[in-house]
Formats: C-alpha cells, structure tokens, sequence
C-alpha cells in the first residue's frame, strides 16, 4: 500500500509501505492487555514505614501497669505516641509486576496501534532530516504546520541527531527510535511521525 510521504515544507509525495504493519488487524482487546501489564511493570512501591518492632529505643514500660490511673502502656514504640512505629503502613514489599510480555504480544499491539492510528489519519511521514534543526521554535513552527502538537517521532539514527535538541524540550512532543518505543507511547500520543528512513528500519524489526 502507497502513504502519503512530506517535506518540512508540505510538498507532497508517496511511499510504499507495508499492509501488515500499516493496514493489520486491529486487535484491542490485546492492546489493552500489553498497555495494562506495561504500566503493571513500570510501578514502584518503595514507601516503607517503620512498625513498632523498627523503632529504636528502650523497651522499659512507661510506668506501672496499676495504680496510676491512666491506661495501661508498654513502651513509647507504639503507634500511638509520637515518634512509635506505623500501624499497617506500607512496607515497601509491594510487587505489582504481571508476567513478561512476550515478543510476539508487543509485535501484534504495535502492529494493532500503527494500523488504527494510519486509519485515523494520525501517521505523518517526512522525508529524512538532512539539515540541523537547533532551535526549538523551528521545529514548533513544522509542527503546527502539520497539527502535530502532540506527536511522538519515531526516527532513524541521522534525523534523530538533527532534531532531537530542538524536540527534547517541548511538551507533548517526544523523540526517539525504532528500538527504543513501546505501544504505550502510541497510545499517549495523537500523532506519530515517521522519517522514510525509520518506516523502512520498522518494517524490517516487524516482520
């Protein structure tokens, strides 16, 4: 299948791409899955409370168990004095991590992902950037051109180095390459933005 291809300056032309990768099967039902066991993988639960038995300090009884009139206490470690141990805090045991996705899961999402956002009209592709773009407004000014305001870049290794300073320090907008994306980044964002160069590189990876 032939999708439209573009220069910075809007010149248009045509590339011939892959139907397995830009017109597959959409399969939600396992982009839902890949998407909720990522975001599982990547959580990190390391708050840790101290309970009574970490806290350091004496264990002598505060005063005698009769006679005073006041309730009956151990140590100052319990959890209802200043400075005692946490009732029930978190331990900073917590593991929320599924099972590893395997290749092929993360193979078929992306397939799934680049497939709906190419029938949404949401896939951009450029010829390869040649020249340095160093300021950050250069390259704000292509993507509003193009109503890309919140797109993530996919590109080859030479386009990375060209754009990557001006890109890194806009919001809703981020750069990287073949082997360094994952379906939850289609998902985050609206556009994605290919070079020639890379669309011929993910074809490669995904078939």
């Amino acid at each position: 299948m032939k999708i439209e291809k573009i220069d910075i300056n809007g010149k248009k032309n045509s590339i011939e791409v892959l139907d397995k990768i830009f017109s597959g099967k959409i399969n939600k039902k396992l982009v839902d899955l890949v998407i909720y066991k990522t975001n599982a993988n990547y959580k990190g639960r390391k708050a840790k409370t101290k309970q009574k038995n970490e806290i350091k300090g004496s264990t002598s009884k505060i005063y005698a168990q009769k006679g005073t009139g006041n309730a009956r206490h151990a140590s100052r470690k319990a959890p209802i004095f200043v400075g005692g141990g946490v009732a029930h805090g978190p331990k900073g045991q917590s593991n929320y991590k599924k099972r590893k996705l395997n290749k092929s899961e993360k193979k078929l999402s992306i397939i799934s992902l680049l497939s709906e956002k190419n029938k949404n009209n949401n896939i951009i592709i450029f010829d390869d950037f040649k020249n340095d773009i160093k300021k950050t407004k250069e390259i704000y000014k292509i993507l509003n051109k193009f109503e890309a305001s919140n797109s993530l870049f996919i590109l080859d290794k030479l386009s990375k180095e060209k754009i990557f300073r001006s890109v890194k320090n806009i919001p809703n907008v981020k750069a990287t390459d073949v082997n360094h994306f994952s379906a939850y980044d289609i998902v985050k964002f609206k556009k994605v933005i290919f070079t020639e160069t890379s669309v011929k590189e993910l074809e490669k990876r995904y078939t």
